[in-house]
């Protein structure tokens, strides 16, 4: 390769050895913060278990099935899992752990998401080195990049945590592209291109907020040299290259999410909705007093803002949301950048801004600025929680700790000794007046005995970072490499035990069972052999569970297991479903089981029409569905057929198969329907229920005495085959979620899908017999959609 182009740069060339040595300490370093995890005595808990686990499942169990994973029939009663952001088709390292592991355990997915953060750990002190930064600045960056603020707290958010590794890979070839000339620059720009293209892809928070800095940094890097026009002719190329290959890889899965989601329960969130989620700024405390407030411990027990010892913000985050510890000597060296003016260094000054923004950002409605951000900038409506940014202040303030390192420890960067001695009493004083409102807050709170430990702590291992950093650099000259070992290990051991395993990020994997491909759970294994009996009773029988109330990882484990779930957990819903079952983020706990108008009881039309056999609840299901309190439950058909220890498990007598035949059809008012629950007076088995625009589509209504019947021939995540056979023809009804993009066909024609019952799908059959395949195509659905207009 041709050597490396920095303009305006006259240092020496950055020690290639001492870079390697740093490399191979921060892999050093990596295996002692992960063991907990790689020894298989804990696993990271939480939404990584309970939503992101069974989408790597699925993912790879559609793989070794040889079936498409595009359209996922294990939950919400079908779901359009090539447009869901957290999905992990468009996740390399998890798509490539579905491709090699047909049956992913939860150690391997953890290790996944821990070689991920290794690697941007990796990619972070290659770009630190192209700068010809100081090693042991590019290991304490590394160190508290991957295991420091919301990496290390939120490491259960795996979809985040994937978007923030990759941005130091990009940020890496990014800067080679616009660096570098010739083929070598046209290379990195592809790579570029390539891998920013999988960070957008991410489709979370943290993703765009990412690409929004790469934007920035990009156009720094070009514009604030001596020289503008010949950075901009030498990395326009490449850059052009980036962005074209980039927006090639994300045009369709971006629009196809685009879609979804304008159709799904959520297309936007207003700025109150999204103010619910700010980081508090009590929670700055934490860069300084990890744990203050007990994050780690059981909800109940948490004090700080919100929980029910202070209940008075407003907000609406989880505990562990506004963890900002990067380490102590990390902090110290935050502080002493900013006061000694290093910070503001124009090789470094980008970064600094850039923080000052996240964290005005993350802080929400505690300042005017964020309703600026979420009306002006594209993108940021469409989120929830502006406190996601912690991800993003935690990579930012890593990487400003790491310069400082390097500021200290080079000697053509050394900082001023009088600007130094300064500096030093700043910090000094800003850590004593955060150690003392910390300590005043607890107090006020009349939580200071709970507190104490974690301040007492705190203070000490801010002393004992201070004196390393003094000692380090004081050893520089002599002993470099025992300065460095000091201040690494020290840093080490501080992450270890202060952001180490935890209740949000460490739980032993006994607790996720369930989730085990292999279980035998006997709830489960319940469920499996009476779905599997009736689909050997009955063909055309596919028999839907739902799993109420049984704990926050069990909506989604029917993913997992291949049973057939009407509920999940998913925070994007398609609208029409969850108007017309009440389905909310998720049914782990009894009460987040909501009815509608049109799904008012588990024994009612919609429920038999969804095929809904075996309902599995924690308590009685009379205290879930209050209409079955007058008569009770097996008066209405729900029958107890027996009890495990996670639940009862019971039994709709009056579901119907997943495939019918009608001879005749109805016209109704689906959206009357909707807000009034209102069916139609016909028996539903063999009349369906069609809206006047499929009356159209399908060429007026059949009404026939004839005969005629149907047999599921093969049911794949995204085919559907279907045999009917009539005598005057009629309608093929499959009781799966209607959606644009699928397709029918009789033979070679395509032939309309008609939206039935309200949420179903319907082909109009002639007489004879015919075979019905439905099969989706969600790019040719979504580019038909757009070409149409709609």
């Amino acid at each position: 390769m041709r050597p490396l182009i920095i303009e305006d740069d006259d240092r020496k060339p950055a020690d290639t050895i001492s870079h390697r040595v740093a490399a191979l300490a921060f892999v050093a370093g990596w295996l002692v913060l992960v063991w907990p995890w790689l020894s298989g005595r804990v696993t990271i808990p939480w939404d990584a278990k309970a939503h992101f686990q069974p989408q790597i499942q699925f993912l790879a169990d559609s793989f070794a099935r040889g079936e498409s994973p595009f359209w996922n029939p294990f939950v919400f009663s079908g779901h359009p899992q090539i447009a869901d952001p957290q999905s992990m088709i468009f996740s390399p390292p998890f798509l490539l752990l579905a491709l090699l592991n047909p049956s992913p355990s939860l150690w391997s997915v953890d290790m996944t998401v821990f070689a991920t953060i290794l690697v941007g750990g990796l990619a972070l002190m290659a770009w630190m080195r192209d700068q010809r930064w100081h090693p042991l600045g590019c290991l304490v960056a590394a160190l508290a990049f991957g295991f420091g603020a919301a990496m290390a707290w939120r490491v259960q958010h795996t979809g985040q945590v994937l978007s923030l590794a990759m941005l130091p890979v990009v940020m890496f070839l990014l800067d080679r592209a616009l660096r570098r000339a010739g083929f070598d620059a046209m290379l990195y720009g592809l790579a570029a291109g390539v891998i920013g293209a999988l960070v957008v892809l991410g489709r979370d928070q943290v993703a765009l907020l990412s690409v929004y800095l790469l934007a920035a940094f990009t156009l720094w890097r070009l514009f604030s040299g001596r020289s503008p026009m010949r950075a901009l002719r030498r990395g326009g190329l490449p850059l052009g290259l980036a962005m074209v290959v980039g927006l090639l890889v994300i045009a369709i899965p971006v629009l196809l999410t685009v879609m979804v989601t304008a159709g799904s329960n959520r297309p936007a969130i207003d700025l109150v909705g999204a103010g619910r989620g700010s980081l508090h700024p009590a929670l700055g405390l934490t860069l300084f007093v990890p744990d203050l407030f007990g994050a780690s411990g059981r909800m109940w027990d948490y004090w700080g803002p919100p929980s029910y010892a202070w209940d008075a913000t407003g907000l609406f985050i989880a505990q562990n949301v506004g963890q900002l510890y990067i380490g102590a000597a990390p902090a110290l060296l935050l502080l002493l950048g900013l006061f000694s003016g290093a910070l503001w260094h124009r090789e470094i000054r980008l970064f600094t801004v850039a923080l000052g923004v996240f964290v005005l950002f993350a802080l929400g409605w505690y300042t005017p600025v964020f309703g600026f951000f979420h009306t002006w900038v594209p993108g940021v409506g469409l989120f929830r929680r502006p406190a996601d940014a912690v991800f993003m202040i935690g990579f930012l303030s890593a990487l400003l700790a790491g310069y400082t390192v390097h500021r200290l420890m080079s000697q053509d960067g050394f900082i001023p000794a009088g600007r130094l001695k300064i500096a030093i009493v700043a910090t000094i004083v800003v850590v004593i007046a955060a150690l003392a409102i910390a300590t005043g807050l607890a107090n006020h709170m009349d939580r200071l005995s709970t507190a104490s430990r974690q301040l007492i702590l705190s203070g000490v291992a801010l002393l004992i970072a201070g004196t390393i950093l003094a000692d380090t650099v004081w050893l520089n000259p002599i002993r470099p490499a025992l300065g460095g070992l000091l201040l690494a290990g020290t840093l080490t051991v501080d992450l270890a035990w202060f952001n180490g395993p935890s209740t949000s990020t460490a739980l032993p994997p006994a607790y996720y069972d369930v989730l085990v491909p292999t279980t035998k759970n006997e709830t489960i294994t319940t469920l499996k052999q009476k779905v599997a009996e009736g689909q050997k009773t009955d063909p055309n029988r596919r028999d839907r569970v739902e799993l109420v109330g049984l704990g926050f990882h069990w909506p989604n484990a029917t993913m997992t297991h291949r049973l057939e779930h009407t509920m999940g957990y998913n925070p994007i819903r398609l609208a029409d479903y969850a108007r017309a079952t009440g389905a909310e983020d998720t049914v782990g706990l009894a009460e987040q089981r909501r009815f509608s108008p049109l799904y008012p009881s588990y024994a009612s039309p919609l429920a038999n029409l969804l095929g809904l056999r075996f309902i599995v609840t924690k308590i009685a299901i009379e205290d879930i569905d209050r209409t079955l309190e007058d008569n009770g439950a097996e008066a209405a058909g729900l029958t107890l057929i027996g009890q495990t220890a996670d639940g009862f498990i019971y039994e709709n007598k009056n579901a119907l198969p997943r495939v019918m035949f009608a001879r005749g059809a109805v016209s109704g008012d689906f959206a009357q329907m909707l807000q009034n629950g209102q069916w139609p007076q016909v028996d539903l088995a063999s009349t369906v229920v069609l809206d006047g625009e499929a009356e159209d589509r399908a060429g007026g209504i059949v009404a026939n005495r004839g005969t005629g019947e149907v047999r599921l021939v093969r049911y794949a995540n995204t085919e559907v085959v279907v045999e009917a056979e009539s005598s005057r023809g009629g309608y093929v009804v499959l009781n799966d979620v209607w959606h644009p993009w699928w397709v029918a066909r009789i033979g070679n024609e395509t032939v309309p899908v008609l939206k039935a019952n309200v949420l179903f799908r319907a082909v109009r059959v002639p007489p004879g017999k015919h075979t019905v395949r439905f099969s989706f195509e969600p790019i040719r659905g979504a580019l038909g959609q757009v070409m149409a207009g709609r």
